[in-house]
């Protein structure tokens, strides 16, 4: 089923030294994409200067998430998203960050797969269409969830305000100081006895 992926990321990476740098210092190493609620996934494995797909294989890195915060982080490169936990990433960071910029490097450019499928004229256009049409669909994206979260703030008063949420989480920091200079000095007293 990923074959074709496996296929246009070598193809990538055939054509950028930089890339092929990339991969060979990942051999041996791999890398799972799995996608929340599908059942789906893929590892990619560095192997022979390349990338193979393997089930057999354990990831030493795992990216998962929904489709769609896959999608956004994939469009946006938004790393907010982690943070928000609607994609998440274990095992080890830096095989997972290594990975990151060896797809970089190796993605395909698609209006240039197209066009060779359909001519220059027409992979522009279609090119152009999904640039608007995904910029338009992330911005819709964001501007609801500001409304809902707005909603859910002001009106219906389900979530602390931003300025709330700052206040409460300051409070915890001078609490996490006040307890760690408590232990501090019981330490110390203990030491004296």
């Amino acid at each position: 089923m990923f074959e074709p992926v496996a296929a246009l990321l070598n193809r990538g990476i055939r054509a950028s030294s930089d890339a092929t740098a990339r991969c060979r210092a990942l051999e041996g190493s791999s890398f799972r994409i799995e996608l929340d609620g599908l059942g789906l996934g893929m590892t990619l494995v560095a192997r022979d200067g390349g990338l193979a797909l393997s089930d057999k294989v354990p990831a030493d890195a795992l990216l998962s998430g929904t489709p769609g915060a896959l999608a956004r982080l994939a469009a946006s490169g938004d790393e907010a998203l982690l943070r928000s936990r609607a994609v998440r990433i274990s095992g080890d960071p830096l095989v997972a960050r290594d990975f990151r910029d060896l797809i970089a490097l190796a993605a395909p450019d698609f209006e240039e797969e197209l066009a060779r499928v359909v001519g220059d004229v027409a992979a522009r256009q279609v090119g152009n269409f999904v640039r608007g049409f995904g910029g338009w669909g992330l911005d819709v994206a964001d501007r609801l969830s500001r409304d809902v979260a707005e909603y859910l703030q002001e009106e219906g008063r389900e979530l602390p305000a931003r300025a709330e949420l700052e206040q409460f989480l300051d409070a915890v920091d001078v609490l996490a100081s006040d307890v760690a200079r408590l232990e501090a000095r019981l330490r110390r007293l203990e030491q004296a006895s």
